[in-house]
C-alpha cells in the first residue's frame, strides 16, 4: 500500500498502525465488494500496514465510521439488526432581512398583546383583597413572572435548537426530547416557585420587622402551585408551535420565544391571581387547604427528577442549570423593588401598566436573537467548538448591529420592531383606559427612548454574551436567556422610572403622570 507524504502524516496524527488479521472477507465500503485477505498483502506475502482512524464525532453528534459501514451494513443487514440511522439535519436556512422580519412579525405582536393584557390584568387585581392585605403578592410578581419567563424562554430555545440540528425529527427523539424536557421544567418551576416565594416573605419582612405564618404558607403555596401549572400549560404550547414550524418551514427560532414570553407573563399572572385569591379565601374557614396544596407539589418532585435524569439532553441541565435562573431571580427581584418604591408613590401610579410592555418587549426580542446566535454556533460543533466563529471577547457595537452577518441583520430588523411595536401597544392601552397617563407628545418621546436604548444594550450584550458563554464550553441555550431576560427586567425598570421622574420634574402635567 502506498501513501502520499500527505496522507501519511495524517494518519500518524489520527490513527493507528496495526498489524493486519487474517480474515475470511470484508466488506469494502467504497466499492461494495469482497476483499480478499491476499489483497492486503504485499508483493512478498509480507503484512502491510493498515491505518485505523480514530472515530471522531462530528457536529451532527453521528461517528464518521458510523457514516462509513452504512453503505456496508446494507449488504449484510443480519450483522446489525439494531441499527438505526439519525436523519441528516437539516441546514442553516438561507433567510433575508425581509423573511426574518416577517416570521418574527406576527409572534412578536402577538407576544406584545399578551404583555399589554398582562399590564392590563395587573391594573385591574391589585385591587382585590389578597393584594391589599397579603402585600407581599406585589413583590411576587415580578419575581416568579421574571422567573417563570426565563424557564419558557430557554424550553423554547432549547428545543428550537434541537429542531434546527436534527435532533427532534424522528418520533423517538421527539418523545425523548419532550419527556425529558417537560420534566426538567417541572422540577425548575416548583423549585425556582419556592425560592421566589422565600425571596417574597423576605422581603415583606424586613421593611415591617413582621411576620405572619399563614401569609408565607399562602404565598409557598400560590407560587409553587402557579408555576408548576403555568409551566404544564406553556410546555405543551411551545412544543406544538415547535413542531408546527418546523413542518411549515419557518425557522422556529423566530417564533417560539416571544410567544413563550408573551403568554408566559399573562398565563402567569392570570394563575397566579386566581390560585392566590382561592387560597386567601380559604385561609380562616379551611386553614389546612394551603399547607395540603404546597405538599402536595412539594411530593410530585421526585417523580421528575427521576424522570428528567433518565434523558441525557435534560441531564446536564437538571444538575448545571440552577445558577442563571438564580442569579436571575436575584436581578429581577432588583427590578421588583424599583417598581415596588416607584408605583407607591403617588406621583407616578401610571408606571404599574407599562413595565410589563416594556420588559416584556425587551425580553423577547433579545431572546430571539440569543436563541438564533445560539443555534448558529450549533451549527458548527458542540459548545467550545468552532471558535473561529466566535468574535473576540469585546464585539464593537459596528460589528453587532452594521456587519453583513447574518446575525447582525437579524439585530437590526429586530432594533426597527420597537418604534411601531410600541406605538401599537401604546395605543392599545390608552383606547382601554389603562393606567394613569394621557399619552402626550413628550411622553412618547421619553418612553420610546428608554424602549430603543433599553433593546439596544440588551441586542450588543448577547452578542457578547453568548459567544463568551460558547468559548467556556456552556450551552448558551441554558445560560444566557435568565440573564438577558432578567437584566432586560431591571433595564427597562429603571430606565421607565428614570422617565417617569424625568417628566415629573419638567413639569409635563398635561400627561398626567401623577394621576
Amino acid at each position: 500500500m502506498s501513501s502520499k507524504p500527505e496522507q501519511k502524516e495524517t494518519h500518524q496524527a489520527n490513527g493507528a498502525v496495526l498489524p493486519v488479521v487474517p480474515v475470511d472477507c470484508h466488506t469494502s465500503p467504497d466499492r461494495g465488494q469482497l476483499v480478499e485477505p491476499s489483497d492486503f498483502l504485499g508483493p512478498h506475502g509480507n503484512g502491510v500496514e493498515v491505518v485505523v482512524l480514530e472515530s471522531r464525532a462530528n457536529a451532527k453528534g453521528v461517528r464518521e465510521e458510523d457514516a462509513l459501514l452504512e453503505n456496508g451494513s446494507q449488504s449484510n443487514e443480519s450483522d446489525d439488526t439494531n441499527t438505526e440511522r439519525h436523519p441528516e439535519p437539516a441546514s442553516p436556512l438561507k433567510e433575508t432581512s425581509f423573511s426574518i422580519g416577517l416570521q418574527v412579525l406576527f409572534p412578536f405582536f402577538l407576544a406584545g398583546f399578551g404583555t399589554v393584557a398582562a399590564g392590563m390584568v395587573l391594573d385591574i387585581v391589585q385591587h382585590w383583597d389578597v393584594f391589599k392585605y397579603v402585600t407581599e403578592v406585589f413583590i411576587l410578581v415580578p419575581a416568579l413572572l421574571g422567573l417563570k419567563g426565563n424557564l419558557e424562554m430557554t424550553l423554547a430555545s432549547r428545543l428550537s435548537t434541537a429542531a434546527n440540528i436534527g435532533q427532534m425529527d424522528t418520533p423517538k427523539e421527539l418523545w425523548k426530547m419532550i419527556t425529558g424536557n417537560m420534566a426538567l421544567i417541572q422540577v425548575q418551576a416548583t423549585v425556582v416557585g419556592f425560592l421566589a416565594s422565600i425571596a417574597a416573605v423576605v422581603f415583606g419582612w424586613i421593611p415591617d420587622g413582621h411576620f405572619n405564618i399563614s401569609h408565607a404558607v399562602l404565598l409557598c403555596a400560590s407560587s409553587v402551585a402557579t408555576a408548576f401549572i403555568a409551566s404544564l400549560v406553556l410546555g405543551m404550547i411551545m412544543i406544538g408551535v415547535i413542531i408546527g414550524s418546523r413542518k411549515m418551514g419557518i425557522n422556529p427560532d423566530n417564533v417560539a420565544t416571544p410567544i413563550a414570553a408573551g403568554l408566559g407573563d399573562l398565563i402567569t399572572l392570570a394563575l397566579l391571581s386566581g390560585i392566590s385569591c382561592g387560597l386567601y379565601k380559604e385561609l380562616e374557614s379551611k386553614v389546612y387547604v394551603n399547607p395540603l396544596v404546597f405538599s402536595f407539589f412539594i411530593a410530585l418532585l421526585p417523580i421528575w427528577v427521576f424522570i428528567a435524569k433518565k434523558n441525557p439532553a435534560t441531564r446536564e441541565v437538571l444538575y448545571s442549570g440552577w445558577e442563571p435562573v438564580v442569579i436571575a431571580m436575584a436581578i429581577s427581584s432588583v427590578g421588583g423593588l424599583i417598581l415596588d418604591r416607584t408605583v407607591s408613590d403617588p406621583n407616578f401610579a401610571g408606571m404599574a401598566v407599562f413595565t410589563p410592555v416594556i420588559n416584556g418587549v425587551g425580553g423577547n426580542l433579545v431572546a430571539v436573537q440569543a436563541s438564533r446566535i445560539s443555534t448558529y454556533l450549533h451549527m458548527s460543533g458542540m459548545p467550545g467548538e468552532g471558535l473561529e466563529t466566535a468574535p473576540r471577547k469585546c464585539p464593537s457595537p459596528c460589528s453587532t448591529f452594521f456587519s453583513s452577518d447574518v446575525n447582525s441583520r437579524s439585530a437590526r430588523v429586530l432594533l426597527l420592531l420597537v418604534v411601531p411595536g410600541h406605538l401599537v401597544f401604546l395605543y392599545t392601552i390608552s383606547s382601554m383606559q389603562g393606567g394613569h397617563t394621557t399619552l402626550t407628545l413628550i411622553f412618547i418621546v421619553f418612553y420610546m427612548t428608554a424602549a430603543l436604548l433599553q433593546v439596544l444594550i440588551l441586542l450588543y450584550i448577547a452578542d457578547w454574551m453568548v459567544h463568551w458563554m460558547w468559548g467556556r464550553h456552556l450551552d448558551p441555550d441554558n445560560f444566557s436567556i435568565p440573564y438577558l431576560t432578567a437584566l432586560g427586567d431591571l433595564i427597562g425598570t429603571g430606565l421607565l422610572a428614570l422617565s417617569f421622574h424625568i417628566l415629573w420634574l419638567i413639569g409635563d402635567r398635561d400627561s398626567d403622570v401623577g394621576d
